[in-house]
């Protein structure tokens, strides 16, 4: 109990600012626009500051084992298939539904909720493993949604399709300051403190400004549609897939630390992504606005829980 306790003790306030963003929208009556405007500011300016000022000291970071690419992944990949059999049988969607339907049950929000739970709760040496993650995640789970959904319309796969979302990616500023920030960290040489300084500042905007842009966002979704829909994406989001990361990471042998971020990852809410994604293939959007909240609201209690169940199976950390 204690040990969960902490756990939820080191969530608690970056839920906090979830709430404070919320509560500017709902309460304060702050424009929307200023949502869009704060997350435009935070994926374009402040997390890749950030993302690029620690990746280019990457001589001095803990080696990372590349293994937590297969728990984690392979886990989604369950998980997909386990939520499309769900959409079918359970709620009788069609391909495209069920192709939403499994990617809301694994896409995470890594980038606005991920990210700054592992720094609070691992500490910074946790950071490489998460842009490890970061740097695939969008890529597998966007070229996944992409084939299913291709494969349903037409019984084929598109290379156009691919190739679009492969460019997306590829121009992601999150993804770009992650490379650029590593393959700058390769050289060795440190960065000059009239760059070092202002990334520094801007970066320490990112994670709390990221959180209250989420908070924001949340103001916009609607619970009461297609409940049983989001119901049935939070309970495989939220417990089934960090389950079964754990699960995978415990049977490969990956060290605790990976071990540890990679279910931290599995089990946070789901990413405001797979909502575009929804009204991009217009399918299931109020199941999957409503997974947004609840699934982001549960992980205050569930990721805290899975993270002690995680540990009370893994070593002490590594330095």
């Amino acid at each position: 109990m204690n040990a969960f306790l902490h756990q939820l003790g080191l969530g608690a306030p970056l839920f906090a600012l979830v709430l404070t963003g919320y509560l500017l929208i709902r309460v304060a009556g702050w424009p929307q626009a200023m949502a869009r405007h704060l997350t435009t500011f935070v994926f374009s300016v402040g997390l890749p500051a950030m993302l690029f000022r620690m990746m280019s000291d990457l001589a001095q970071l803990p080696p990372v084992d590349s293994r937590l690419l297969i728990a984690f992944f392979g886990g989604c990949l369950g998980i997909f298939v386990l939520g499309r059999l769900l959409a079918w049988k359970a709620f009788g969607l069609d391909g495209i539904g069920q192709s939403v339907f499994g990617v809301g049950c694994i896409f995470s929000n890594n980038i606005m909720l991920g990210l700054p739970l592992a720094r609070a709760s691992l500490g910074e040496g946790a950071i490489p493993s998460v842009a490890l993650i970061l740097v695939f995640n969008a890529l597998i789970l966007w070229t996944l949604i992409s084939v299913s959904v291709e494969w349903h319309r037409h019984g084929r796969l598109s290379l156009k399709g691919l190739r679009d979302t492969l460019n997306g990616v590829l121009r992601n500023p999150i993804i770009l300051s992650i490379l650029g920030g590593a393959a700058f960290g390769l050289t060795s040489i440190p960065l000059p403190e009239i760059v070092d300084s202002p990334l520094k500042m801007l970066g320490q905007t990112g994670m709390p400004l990221a959180l209250v842009a989420l908070g924001m966002s949340l103001a916009d979704y609607d619970l009461r549609d297609q409940w049983r829909v989001s119901a049935g994406i939070a309970l495989l989001k939220l417990l089934v897939l960090p389950l079964g990361i754990l699960g995978i990471a415990r049977l490969i042998g990956l060290p605790p630390t990976e071990t540890m971020v990679v279910v931290l990852l599995g089990s946070v809410g789901l990413g405001a992504n797979v909502f575009l994604m929804a009204r991009q293939f217009k399918a299931v959007e109020a199941g999957i606005a409503g997974a947004v909240i609840l699934t982001t609201v549960g992980s205050a209690v569930t990721t805290p829980l899975l993270m002690t169940v995680a540990a009370h199976f893994l070593g002490p950390l590594r330095p």
